[in-house]
């Protein structure tokens, strides 16, 4: 009985030692690169230059944060509605694209500290009679699914009042359908939707596009984890925190927004 006893306990113990951790931070350095899932339209945070590089503020972020870890970033891009579920099924490391941090999220999934301050606008063309989003009652609204631009909308009294809500793939098409007059204006990340406006030229001298001036909601940006992956959490925090106290965030901040205040 006592050698049973023993086998028993030596067994336990093998199998405890051979547990592997869940968290994917020493699988990373172990691999020499993390993948980061995101939507290779969502310009200036991440898209494809005219080279078909993909590029942007959090592009060079994540490839800064990775070079510190001593490994290299890999960017998959993903179907922005899905892309949680491809979080949590593995298939990506994070999600490091604009991802604004929300409660409904947070159930789902985990966050780095919050990087970014964003707000929510609604986007119209600059001939338009739309002043406020009281304008917008009989009106055909864009947005992006799986976006918090969808989420603040659904949630919003404009909801109840508009004639119809479009859901894009992305804000690009959401974008090109509101300049062709498919609809009426769309519900935009400001980063996104400023620089959008800012690379489209002027039609008789007059730009293009126009945001109205009261923000339908404050936001913030997080990288988007796994919630068992606390190790790998604790790591891009401590060197995102560095890269703030040693100017390097500012410098590629500034490289993507000329300064403005994130």
């Amino acid at each position: 009985m006592k050698k049973i006893v023993l086998i028993f306990l030596a067994t336990i113990a093998l199998l405890g030692c051979g547990k592997k951790s869940t968290d994917s931070y020493d699988k990373i350095k172990e691999q020499g690169k993390f993948i980061v899932g995101l939507d290779d339209t969502f310009a200036p945070m991440g898209f494809r230059d005219e080279n078909g590089e993909i590029v942007g503020f959090d592009i060079d972020l994540a490839k800064e944060v990775a070079s510190r870890m001593g490994v290299e970033a890999e960017f998959s891009p993903r179907e922005w509605s899905s892309i949680v579920f491809e979080l949590k099924s593995g298939n990506i490391d994070m999600v490091w694209n604009g991802m604004t941090i929300t409660p409904e999220r947070q159930e789902q999934i985990a966050f780095s500290e919050p990087y970014f301050a964003n707000d929510q606008i609604i986007m119209t063309l600059s001939d338009n009679s739309i002043q406020t989003a009281e304008d917008l009652k009989g009106k055909i609204i864009g947005v992006q699914l799986g976006s918090s631009s969808y989420t603040l909308v659904m949630n919003n009294p404009i909801s109840k009042n508009v004639s119809e809500i479009k859901k894009y793939a992305t804000n690009a098409e959401a974008l090109m359908d509101l300049e062709a007059k498919r609809i009426d204006a769309v519900v935009i990340d400001v980063i996104v939707g400023e620089y959008y406006a800012a690379k489209k030229e002027t039609r008789e001298g007059k730009d293009i596009f126009k945001s109205l001036d009261k923000a339908l909601g404050k936001e913030e940006f997080g990288i988007g984890l796994r919630k068992e992956d606390k190790k790998l959490k604790k790591e891009i925090d401590r060197i995102l925190g560095e890269m703030k106290k040693d100017g390097t965030f500012d410098k590629i901040h500034d490289k993507w927004f000329g300064g403005k205040e994130a």
